[in-house]
């Protein structure tokens, strides 16, 4: 079935990347492609047989003595983010055809990134709250790996800062998989999302704040945001737009996923201050970007922003924030991820990421420029493009509730204001005025796997931009069903 070969290929293919022999490098890449190129094209293939509950699924006993099964499936919720998670993956070994980060070994990072898929596969497809962990956990060493080896001069103390922050977030994942899987006798997230839990109110806030923050951390949720500017910093081009598109995402997903099911009075008690939080994330991300003067750090600073947004509409629970939260996650990954490309080509050309030595951009290398503009004004919720809708309909969720509500959407929406005047900043020191120190007038014009890489990111951002019903038609069946187990 499509859903075995989604974990299998990429799990097969990164033991025989890290066995390829050292001399065949380039076979190993053209391996990569066509095998996350094949992972893509299956993820298309889900589509078929669409119906209102689990579209494919998978179940089979795994640990019969503690009633622990295999049971993996798909269904509007997460196939948005299957789909994402194998473009990305597609597009990224593409771009390391011919951009393999310092100290190279192609082979082996290509390996750490084909585990590392299959563990984000089990995460979005997972219907157990077993299998869920330990695929979340599957996640973990590869993108460890991949910042402590091959990202910058930090790269340590970043990955370090990151493995500490998601074990932390793990123990508690797994706390509060424990405690839901007791009080509900299994551990089936369909059974879950479909009937009342019947733990006690103090009972399921306990759990639901547990998970709130595991999943918080990963998200992440202002004040536990302080490892990803140094994570993305220091990655490489691919790790960071990895971890920006697919992994923080997870997060998200979780908490839609596992956390809302697994406690829903503990999740009404508790959405007042999960929405808070959100939009005092959106606020800091705001004012930090404003005053940020590096390329990296503003965009993963920008990240936590936009994440608030997918946050307040959760903690709205309610049919419109959950399908605002569903399409935000998907359009920050494409947008977010399209901008760490273009910020790896501009530190490829210029060598570095300062804002103060980058100026003048668009005037000798005006496709870079215009790239620029066209994400920056994405992120920044132009209409029209894929990162409004998202935004503007977590607004509108709340003011949907009530009076504490529409103040929070009010701030949420200066919130937004931050980020038009934060990411015209960035265009306004980067693209146009003067040349900078850096800027150099011969810039190599950008390859066919950059321009491979890019493309079909560009395209995704203008296509979810006009006919958002393509993804929001996907989720609104499951979310419906869904608020009619958690909702306010």
């Amino acid at each position: 079935m499509v859903i075995v070969a989604l974990l299998g290929l990429p799990a097969l293919g990164a033991v025989a990347l890290a066995l390829w022999p050292a001399r065949a490098e380039r076979a190993a890449q053209w391996f990569a492609v066509a095998l996350t190129g094949v992972l893509f094209l299956l993820t298309l293939t889900l589509l078929s047989g669409r119906t209102n509950g689990v579209w494919h699924e998978v179940d089979h006993p795994w640990i019969p003595s503690l009633d622990v099964r295999l049971h993996l499936g798909v269904d509007g919720i997460s196939w948005p983010l299957i789909a994402l998670t194998s473009l990305i993956f597609a597009l990224c070994a593409l771009y390391s055809f011919r951009h393999t980060p310092s100290p190279g070994n192609p082979r082996k990072i290509l390996a750490l990134l084909s585990a590392l898929e299959c563990g984000v596969f089990g995460v979005f497809m997972a219907l157990d709250a077993v299998v869920f962990f330990v695929s979340f956990e599957v996640t973990l060493l590869p993108m460890f790996a991949v910042i402590a080896v091959w990202g910058g001069p930090g790269r340590r103390a970043a990955a370090r800062q990151f493995l500490l922050y998601t074990l932390f977030g793990s123990v508690l994942l797994l706390v509060g998989i424990v405690a839901a899987t007791v009080g509900r006798g299994t551990s089936d997230l369909v059974v879950w999302a479909s009937a009342p839990s019947g733990m006690s109110e103090r009972g399921q806030i306990a759990i639901f704040v547990v998970l709130l923050i595991a999943f918080a951390v990963k998200s992440p949720l202002w004040p536990l945001h302080s490892w990803l500017p140094d994570a993305h910093t220091e990655a490489p081009t691919v790790g960071s737009v990895i971890l920006a598109a697919v992994l923080l995402k997870m997060g998200t997903y979780g908490l839609i996923r596992v956390g809302l099911p697994a406690a829903p009075e503990g999740a009404r008690a508790v959405a007042p201050t999960l929405g808070v939080l959100a939009v005092a994330a959106i606020l800091v991300a705001g004012l930090v970007c404003l005053a940020m003067d590096e390329l990296k750090r503003l965009i993963a600073y920008s990240s936590v922003g936009h994440m608030g947004f997918v946050l307040l509409g959760i903690a709205t629970l309610s049919v419109p924030g959950l399908q605002a939260a569903l399409f935000g996650n998907v359009a920050h990954g494409v947008l977010t991820g399209l901008l760490f490309f273009l910020v790896g080509a501009v530190k490829d050309r210029y060598g570095t990421g300062d804002l103060d030595r980058l100026g003048g951009i668009a005037s000798v290398a005006p496709w870079l420029g215009g790239l620029l503009a066209f994400a920056a004004v994405g992120s920044l919720g132009l209409p029209g493009l894929a990162g409004f809708w998202g935004e503007a309909f977590a607004v509108v969720a709340a003011f949907g509730g009530s009076a504490f509500w529409r103040v929070l959407g009010v701030v949420a929406a200066l919130g937004g204001a931050l980020a038009a005047a934060y990411f015209l900043r960035l265009l306004r020191r980067t693209t146009v005025g003067p040349l900078g120190s850096a800027v150099v007038p011969d810039a190599p014009r950008p390859d066919v796997t950059e321009l491979a890489a890019w493309g079909p990111l560009v395209v995704l951002a203008l296509t979810l931009g006009l006919a958002p019903d393509l993804l929001l038609s996907l989720t609104v069946g499951p979310v419906e069903a869904l608020v009619g187990v958690v909702g306010r």
